[in-house]
């Protein structure tokens, strides 16, 4: 019996690990006291000091970051579409190579990918700033969705297009009425991934961004470095992770919902 629970401690401490931190600062942000060494009573102050004009800069780059994320999102779901359709549905010799670009700004470390992006916008001799984090954005997200998308072409029934054909609908009809609608929660789930990476992301951000054109993560760290505003910190991080669980909760009911009849 005590053998059996050496694996539920383990989870335990390793549970108390990964989020105690993160439940500290959700506390922390509704917290009187300034400094989390003490507990003042509770309090909105912190969130409503996010209103004031001087954490105006802290707005601007939460407002660049959620533009970045959309716009990279968009774009790498209509680019992962294609590209998992393409991947699956068609076959040559190069297949294999294509699958290694696929998967490989997944598995590159983001240090790397970093640094190989920046000196491909220095030797190009491109402006650093908010075009540059966008294009950096949409290079890793691309991949991200297109998994989501084959996973989702597995279980794609070719019966229905061939029904499709015997029934006289072009090749149009086809991909608005029968493709899109049963790939459609797979590639919504994987923009939602896209927008939640992108909106995390901190290391490719750091290598590739300007001046002027900081994102929230970079702002966070730079507050965080010189022990400005703390507890505003705790306040807008606390309603970026709701904004983070929330898409990421959407994101897996879609991937696990089963595929639907297309519409009539």
């Amino acid at each position: 019996m005590k053998s059996s629970r050496v694996p539920a401690v383990i989870l335990l401490l390793v549970l108390v690990f990964l989020y105690l931190p993160i439940l500290l600062l959700v506390v922390n942000s509704f917290n009187e006291a300034r400094y989390s060494s003490t507990w003042g009573g509770f309090t909105l102050k912190w969130y409503a000091a996010l209103l004031e004009r001087e954490n105006r800069d802290l707005w601007e780059a939460a407002q660049r970051t959620l533009l970045i994320a959309l716009s990279s999102s968009g774009i790498s779901m209509v680019l992962g579409t294609l590209s998992a359709c393409a991947l699956h549905w068609y076959r040559s010799r190069l297949q294999q190579i294509n699958y290694g670009v696929l998967y490989l700004p997944i598995i590159i470390p983001d240090l790397l990918m970093g640094i190989s992006l920046l000196l491909f916008f220095v030797g190009l001799g491109a402006t650093l700033g908010t075009g540059t984090i966008l294009i950096a954005h949409i290079t890793f997200c691309a991949s991200f969705v297109t998994v989501v998308v084959l996973g989702r072409l597995q279980g794609f029934d070719e019966n229905v297009i061939n029904a499709a054909r015997d029934l006289g609908a072009t090749k149009w009809v086809i991909v608005r009425r029968v493709i899109l609608p049963l790939l459609a929660p797979g590639i919504v789930a994987g923009g939602l991934l896209a927008f939640t990476l992108s909106v995390d992301d901190y290391v490719i951000t750091f290598f590739v961004t300007g001046p002027g054109s900081s994102t929230l993560p970079l702002k966070i760290y730079s507050m965080v470095k010189h022990s400005k505003d703390l507890p505003v910190i705790n306040a807008i991080s606390t309603l970026f992770l709701i904004l983070t669980f929330l898409i990421v909760w959407l994101s897996q009911r879609l991937t696990d919902s089963q595929p639907t009849r297309a519409s009539r």
